[in-house]
């Protein structure tokens, strides 16, 4: 049966408000439109649906039936609407972000203040892993939106937006800053022990591609998850570390390390973020992206 829902929501007015007048100024429509609205509802589906009393407008018996599910019908939709807006405004909604530890803490947290300050109803969620897992969780929609440090494998699903240029550097104590006198050649680091990340964080994989452009070896012994862990060995004196410059500026000013310049110099990379190309982000992570990209 084709029915228009105008139809069903005059009738869930009229019995709301009690009258057909009330339901005329609610809906702004005139009386005879209402009148007519019930008219053509009753004639489809071939049954009296409004009696008028003394009392005012009551259902039929049949009519009750039908109207209990009307109810539920239109408040649904209502329901449905204020929920929408709702988004719109971002007083609900949620954003799940995936970003390493290290770019969560120095690229991450300090817009997700400003957008928590703003939209303080929008639960946010953060997962830490590699980007390898990350981009797994992307695709597999547990996740609306990455941010990590390019470059990254490209590929036709996912959207790339750079957001942020950072330089990679080599780090010592002082100790080894005086050693190698604050700079070396990249033949002679290995002279040195060296500690990185293990692979295949994207941090180490962009070091791999600099020291085999360069003919050096990727063979890395000191190998360590995590990325503050390898400031931690480095600050005690167990060897020269691979960092971003950006990430550690505060251990920089208070001479807790110390940068080492390589020759040739380590090219610069950015962080960005990354999306699902053919999916639209939910409004709250659309939102998010905007305030990241205003900087």
């Amino acid at each position: 049966m084709n029915i228009n829902y105008e139809l069903y929501k005059v009738l869930y007015e009229v019995v709301i408000n009690g009258s057909i007048s009330k339901a005329s100024e609610s809906m702004y429509i005139s009386q005879p439109a209402v009148t007519q609205s019930i008219k053509n509802l009753e004639e489809k589906l071939g049954g009296k649906l409004l009696i008028r009393t003394k009392k005012g407008i009551v259902l039929t018996e049949e009519g009750k039936i039908l109207f209990n599910y009307i109810k539920k019908g239109v408040e649904n939709f209502k329901n449905g609407e204020n929920a929408f807006l709702n988004y719109l405004n971002l007083d609900s909604g949620s954003i799940r972000i995936g970003a390493s530890t290290t770019i969560t803490k120095n690229i991450v947290m300090p817009y997700l203040e400003k957008f928590h300050l703003k939209y303080p109803k929008v639960d946010i969620k953060i997962t830490n892993d590699l980007t390898s897992n990350l981009v797994t969780a992307l695709r597999n929609g547990n996740l609306d939106l990455l941010v990590v440090n390019l470059p990254m494998e490209e590929s036709k699903d996912l959207k790339i937006i750079p957001i942020h240029e950072v330089h990679d550097i080599f780090v010592g104590n002082k100790e080894y800053y005086n050693k190698t006198k604050g700079s070396i050649k990249l033949e002679d680091l290995f002279n040195c022990p060296l500690i990185t990340q293990k692979e295949p964080s994207n941090t180490r994989l962009f070091l791999n591609k600099y020291l085999k452009s360069n003919n050096i070896s990727t063979n890395i012994p000191n190998e360590i998850v995590s990325n503050s862990l390898v400031l931690d060995f480095v600050k005690a004196g167990f060897g020269i570390g691979y960092a971003t410059k950006e990430f550690i500026e505060d251990d920089l000013k208070e001479k807790r390390l110390y940068e080492i310049k390589v020759t040739p110099k380590i090219p610069e990379r950015e962080v960005g973020i990354v999306t699902l190309n053919k999916t639209i982000p939910n409004y709250s992570a659309k939102k998010l992206i905007e305030l990241i990209l205003r900087k």
